[in-house]
């Protein structure tokens, strides 16, 4: 009689000292349970019982003596009587279903969208978010079967996947454009929130928080639109991206040490001062525009850039190191104009 004792169990629990796990398989080790065994289930926990494959009953937080009022497997099912009380088989479960707070997700791979602006890019998004178990029965018939410890790991790839499946969705149906991104991100994560809270009821989960930290663009589109920021601030006029792109050019020219690259950084800051200068007296400012000035004399030939005279055989101007074209041409737009013309037949403007 001792011996079929210690072959019963009489107190049932789980003291979970872990950070991650979801399920805990009692270990009966060969022993069978004794009716008016104590059970105690403890705060973010519930207790499962299965006979022969099936769930018997399920049991919250709190703890219980186990009878045939509170357990009916215990009435009938392969039961064996011992000193008055009946002992049974069956597998027990513990399922924690506190909150798994701060777990992470994130693109592994570019994600291609669609955007009004820049067409079709690729982006990387990641962030944070927190589930728990919150119906056991189907958790367990739908993903840990009856295996004896599943860790949060095993379902975590699963759970990312669909989350960076209805991020992509959610930008791609929103139309949010990459200049907007930034300011939507609480926006982003309660709509994703919502669409996957039916996709983790299939699997007895509750997804309690979602957040997206960061969505990052190629380094071609987030050049885009950091220019098209500094383009906004400066009033994103014609005339100031003009200056502007004058500028970069000028800057990229000087980095040459060679001798085209002076003769070009020449040209180029004048053009850069031509520019400036019809930039401060357009129209726009309130100032009457300027024209340049044409150094020439009929029949001459003279620079299209700055409009200084040069020799018929110069191939650079000497005032603005300008390359010189073939045919001579008006200062004002750059028509060819024949040599001995006072006025270009284009822009009416005066040559000599």
């Amino acid at each position: 009689m001792a011996f079929l004792k210690s072959q019963m169990w009489t107190v049932l629990e789980w003291k979970d000292d872990s950070t991650d796990t979801l399920v805990y398989r009692f270990p009966m080790d060969g022993k069978e349970i004794m009716s008016g065994s104590q059970l105690t289930v403890r705060e973010s926990q519930v207790a499962i019982f299965v006979h022969l494959g099936k769930v018997a009953d399920v049991f919250g937080p709190g703890k219980y003596k186990l009878t045939t009022r509170n357990l009916p497997i215990l009435s009938g099912i392969g039961s064996i009587w011992y000193k008055g009380e009946s002992r049974f088989k069956a597998e027990l479960y513990f399922v924690n279903t506190k909150q798994f707070l701060n777990r992470k997700w994130g693109t592994s791979s570019p994600v291609a969208m669609r955007d009004e602006e820049f067409g079709m890019i690729r982006i990387r998004a990641f962030g944070n978010y927190a589930f728990r178990v919150s119906d056991a029965e189907t958790f367990m018939k739908e993903v840990f079967g009856t295996r004896g410890l599943v860790k949060l790991s095993e379902v975590e790839g699963a759970l990312q996947n669909m989350l960076v499946s209805q991020m992509s969705d959610t930008i791609a149906e929103t139309r949010v454009t990459a200049l907007d991104m930034a300011q939507n991100y609480n926006e982003f994560g309660e709509l994703v929130r919502g669409r996957a809270t039916a996709k983790f009821a299939d699997w007895g989960l509750t997804i309690t928080e979602f957040n997206v930290i960061n969505i990052s663009f190629p380094e071609t589109v987030e050049k885009a639109i950091d220019e098209r920021t500094s383009l906004g601030i400066l009033g994103d006029k014609m005339g100031v991206y003009t200056q502007k792109k004058a500028a970069d050019a000028l800057g990229d020219a000087a980095k040459n040490q060679g001798t085209t690259g002076t003769f070009v950084g020449m040209g180029m800051g004048a053009m850069l001062n031509n520019t400036v200068a019809g930039a401060m007296n357009s129209p726009a400012t309130g100032a009457p525009a300027s024209s340049k000035p044409a150094a020439v004399s009929a029949g001459g030939k003279f620079c299209s850039n700055c409009g200084a005279k040069v020799e018929p055989t110069a191939k650079f101007c000497p005032e603005c190191g300008g390359k010189l074209a073939t045919a001579n041409t008006c200062p004002h737009c750059g028509k060819t104009v024949a040599p001995d013309a006072k006025f270009c037949p284009e822009c009416g403007g005066k040559l000599a």
